[in-house]
C-alpha cells in the first residue's frame, strides 16, 4: 500500500511539473507586436499599458514588441517577427502605405495579422481583422462641431500629427475640405509629429507674424497643450467665450480637465483599448466576422462636459 501511495504521489508530482512547465512557456501563443512608442503621446502610453496587461504570459502569451515612429523600421521589425515564426502579427502602422509585401509574407508563412488603432492601405485579405478607430469620423465630428459654433470667420492654425498616419489623414481631411470650400481660412497647416514642443514653436511663429487667428485645431492633446503654452506666454485668451477656440484629440484626463475649466473648447475621443478585443478573437478560433471592428467614440464640448465624463472617458 505504501508503495502504491508513493507511486501515486510521484505521478501527481510529475504531472504537476509538466503542467507548470506548459503554463510557463510550453504552449504560449507567440505574438509579434509592431507599435508606436509610448513617448508619442498620452494616448499611446495608455495603449501600450493596455497591451502589456492583456498580452502577458499569465494570459497565455509570449509577446515581443517593437516600437518606432518610422515606417521603414516597423517594416523591418515585422519581417523579423515573421522570420522568428510568431503565431500572430499585430500592427499599428506609422504610415498607411508600404505594407503589402510584408503582409503577403506573413500570409504565406501562415501568420495571422491583426491591425489595431490604425488602418493600412492594402487588400483586406491580408489581415484577419482591424480593431481600429474611425479616424475620418473623428475629423468629421470635430469639424461639424466647429461649424456649429457659427463664427463670423474661421482663421485656423492647423497642427498636424505624423504625416501619412491614419490618424493624421482622418483628422486632416475634414478640415482640408473646409479650407478648399473657402468656409475656413488656413492660417498655417504644419506637422508637429505629435510633439508638444514643436506645436508650441509653430504657434509662436504665427503669433510673431501678427497673422489673425481664432481657432487652434491640433490633432492630439499634447500638441494642443504646446499651442496653448504659446498663447499663454503671449497673453492671448483661449477657451469658452475667449479669443481663441482650442481643439484637441485623444481625451487624456488632464485635457478633459482643461475643457471642464473652460480653457479648451473641444476634445475628440480616440479609444486606445483594442487589446481585449484582439485577445478574444485569437482565443475564439477561426474568425469570419467583419474585417473592420470600430471603437465607439464621440466628441466632447466644454459647455456640456461633466466630471462624470472625465471619470469615465479620461485617459490616465
Amino acid at each position: 500500500m505504501k508503495k502504491i501511495i508513493a507511486t501515486v504521489i510521484t505521478v501527481v508530482l510529475l504531472l504537476t511539473m509538466v503542467a507548470c512547465k506548459k503554463e510557463s512557456g510550453g504552449d504560449l501563443i507567440k505574438l509579434g507586436i509592431v507599435n508606436n512608442p509610448p513617448s508619442e503621446s498620452g494616448y499611446r502610453q495608455a495603449n501600450v499599458k493596455d497591451f502589456e496587461k492583456v498580452f502577458s504570459s499569465e494570459n497565455g502569451y509570449d509577446a515581443k514588441t517593437f516600437y518606432s515612429l518610422k515606417n521603414d523600421e516597423q517594416l523591418n521589425a515585422a519581417r523579423q517577427f515573421i522570420t522568428d515564426g510568431v503565431d500572430y502579427l499585430l500592427i499599428s502602422a506609422a504610415a498607411t502605405d508600404g505594407w503589402e509585401e510584408v503582409l503577403n509574407s506573413a500570409k504565406e508563412a501562415g501568420i495571422e495579422v491583426f491591425l489595431f488603432d490604425r488602418m493600412i492601405n492594402c487588400s483586406d485579405d491580408l489581415y484577419t481583422a482591424a480593431v481600429v478607430s474611425d479616424m475620418a469620423n473623428q475629423g468629421d465630428t470635430a469639424v461639424k462641431w466647429l461649424l456649429d459654433q457659427d463664427l463670423e470667420e474661421y482663421n485656423v492654425i492647423h497642427i498636424q500629427g505624423a504625416m501619412g498616419s491614419d490618424a493624421q489623414i482622418g483628422r486632416t481631411n475634414a478640415l482640408e475640405a473646409q479650407f478648399k470650400s473657402g468656409k475656413m481660412n488656413k492660417v498655417v497647416q504644419q506637422t508637429a509629429t505629435w510633439d508638444e514642443a514643436e506645436a508650441k514653436k509653430i504657434t509662436e511663429s504665427v503669433i510673431n507674424s501678427k497673422a489673425k487667428f481664432n481657432v487652434i485645431y491640433a490633432e492630439n492633446d499634447g500638441m494642443a497643450k504646446g499651442a496653448v503654452a504659446a498663447l499663454d506666454e503671449a497673453g492671448i485668451s483661449h477657451g469658452v467665450d475667449k479669443d481663441v477656440i482650442v481643439m484637441g484629440f485623444d481625451c487624456n484626463k488632464w485635457a478633459l480637465e482643461e475643457l471642464l475649466a473652460g480653457n479648451w473648447n473641444y476634445n475628440g475621443q480616440c479609444s486606445p483599448f483594442q487589446a481585449a478585443v484582439i485577445d478574444a478573437l485569437i482565443k475564439a478560433g477561426p474568425y469570419n466576422g467583419p474585417k473592420k471592428i470600430i471603437s465607439d467614440e464621440k466628441g466632447f464640448d466644454a459647455r456640456t462636459l461633466t466630471q462624470a465624463d472625465i471619470d469615465t472617458y479620461g485617459l490616465e
